[in-house]
């Protein structure tokens, strides 16, 4: 029988980068502002992060801050309602002199799938 105890987990945020075309189930916890960062004060959504495909699916991103402002923007309308977005991680167009935002692109019917069943053996009993 394993035990139920995990280690303390890191500090690391998120790499956007790594995850640049991966499946992501994003649960939005709660808005942050004024964060201090080595740029400045910024804001932020608190979330879970949890990749749904690809070599490193199931990894999860607990607690984690998003950054990015569009990003941000599709996630925080569910925010404290429980409610997931689920989309496949991308970039959208550069506006002249800027890196080009992080987005969520929209979910096929096969993607709703994968993370129904995530969603489904998350929810079962681990015992």
């Amino acid at each position: 029988m394993t035990d139920m105890f995990d280690a303390p987990g890191s500090a690391s945020g998120v790499k956007w980068e790594d995850l640049n075309g991966k499946l992501l189930l994003i649960q939005p916890l709660s808005e942050e502002a004024g964060i201090n960062t080595s740029f400045g004060a910024a804001n932020a959504v608190r979330a879970n992060v949890t990749v749904l495909d690809g070599p490193t699916a199931g990894e999860e991103f607990n607690d984690t801050l998003i950054f990015p402002k569009v990003l941000q923007s599709q996630v925080k309308g569910n925010v404290g309602t429980g409610r997931f977005n689920l989309g496949r991680l991308g970039k959208g167009l550069a506006k002249p002199g800027q890196s080009a935002p992080w987005m969520l692109g929209d979910p096929t019917d096969s993607d709703k799938d994968i993370a129904r069943a995530h969603l489904a053996k998350a929810a079962s009993a681990p015992f």
